[in-house]
């Protein structure tokens, strides 16, 4: 019997794409890093660019652009997708939401503490300790994605509920751990503007102008309070109505599911790639075995390959044995671990954390660079995802118990 689709599982097939897209971005980043045109690459990331109205201005170099103001829309998407998996999706059932819940969490303890164990000693280094914690939610979903009917769609729901509880945790990491010194000021204006998006939800308003409006003031208010800019994304999704627009037809989407269907694409397509290209670039340049064996990239790598997996697959197994929770609808413990693997992932969310951890550009001087220990992980984790999910899960098994459903196939 097949499951009946949440909203969720109608946007997974659409995940190879992007997936395929950020690998791209990458591996251009790394090329372009390590080829003649490295100091190009650096001049463009640093070059300034500034918005001003009369005596009031921003100047930030373009890769704090696109880490503060593109990446603000990357966490606008994803507290559309929680807030919609919370009111009607996969969150939004208690029994079902145990099992990613704990999963969620088992990923993110025990990766942290594997990096914090290695780099105890360095207190300077311990400031990434959340930086293996993350799952890149596109990145994961487009490699299980090419494994088409080889998984049961209820597989990539898991892996989907997992990532979003993920990134809901990475957030508050974000906004407890990485907050410079807070402005009072901007912190209240800040407030005044979320207090008129409450308002404006009370009352029932669908028109998108005025929270756009709203949304572009909060966004600069949190940048000067000393709160990461990006957390204003996720501030404005929480006050999205959750109901149709006014005058659509009956049954229409609701305004939170039309801004995601609008805005998913650019993001995919457009600001993940972007982001992918201007912080994935690590020079390789005297780079030995001896560099990924340094505390901080070490511990990185291990806690995305090792810690995730562990995690996941501990926590996921601790929680049906003890009867709390039971396995998605026709998969196997196989699948499960295959889905722990594809968790360590980290590649976007830990870059980003990353950057926040040890300032924009990677690293905290000679001594490392951090961005070497997650695309390592990342890339270790991803082909032993797609080893264990394709050939030593019961393939045959899933492709029965998936075959009704053409959502699965790409």
């Amino acid at each position: 019997m097949t499951p009946a689709r949440s909203p969720l599982s109608r946007f997974l097939p659409k995940e190879a794409l992007p997936g395929l897209l950020l690998m791209a971005s990458m591996i251009v980043a790394l090329v372009v890093a390590n080829s003649g045109l490295a100091g190009w690459y650096e001049q463009l990331l640093a070059v300034k660019a500034q918005i001003s109205v009369g005596t009031f201005a921003i100047a930030k170099p373009i890769l704090l652009w696109i880490n503060d103001g593109f990446m603000a829309v990357f966490f606008f998407l994803v507290g559309l997708e929680l807030k919609r998996e919370i009111m009607a999706g996969e969150l939004s059932d208690k029994k079902k939401v145990v099992l990613p819940l704990l999963a969620a969490l088992g990923g993110i303890v025990v990766p942290a503490a594997i990096y914090a164990f290695i780099n105890r000693h360095d207190p300077a280094a311990m400031k990434g300790w959340a930086i293996p914690a993350a799952t890149d939610i596109a990145f994961a979903l487009g490699v299980l994605a090419l494994l088409g009917s080889r998984v049961p769609v209820t597989l990539k729901i898991f892996l989907a509920s997992i990532a979003v509880i993920d990134d809901l945790a990475a957030i508050i990491i974000i906004a407890v751990f990485y907050t410079s010194e807070l402005s009072v000021g901007s912190l209240l204006l800040a407030l005044l503007f979320l207090s008129w998006l409450f308002i404006l939800n009370r009352m029932g308003i669908t028109a998108r102008t005025p929270y756009l409006l709203l949304s572009i003031a909060l966004w600069v208010a949190v940048l000067k309070s000393g709160v990461h800019a990006t957390l204003a994304g996720v501030a404005v999704a929480a006050f999205i109505p959750y109901r149709p627009v006014k005058g659509a037809p009956e049954g229409s989407d609701t305004l939170v599911e039309q801004l995601e269907h609008q805005i998913q694409p650019w993001v995919a397509y457009g600001i993940l790639p972007i982001f992918a290209f201007a912080n994935a670039g690590v020079p390789l340049a005297g780079m030995t075995l001896a560099s990924l064996f340094q505390p901080v990239p070490l511990g990185i790598a291990l806690g995305l390959f090792l810690g995730k997996q562990l995690g996941v697959f501990g926590a996921s197994w601790i929680a049906v044995k003890a009867g709390l929770a039971s396995l998605p609808e026709g998969a196997n413990w196989r699948h499960v671990y295959g889905v722990a693997l594809l968790c360590g992932i980290g590649f976007t969310m830990s870059l980003f954390i990353g950057s926040l951890a040890f300032e924009q550009g990677g690293g905290t001087g000679d001594t490392f660079d951090e961005r070497l220990g997650i695309l390592v992980g990342s890339f270790l984790s991803a082909i032993a995802g797609v080893v264990v999910l394709r050939y030593f899960s019961g393939a045959k098994k899933a492709r029965e118990a998936d075959s009704s459903d053409p959502g699965t196939q790409i």
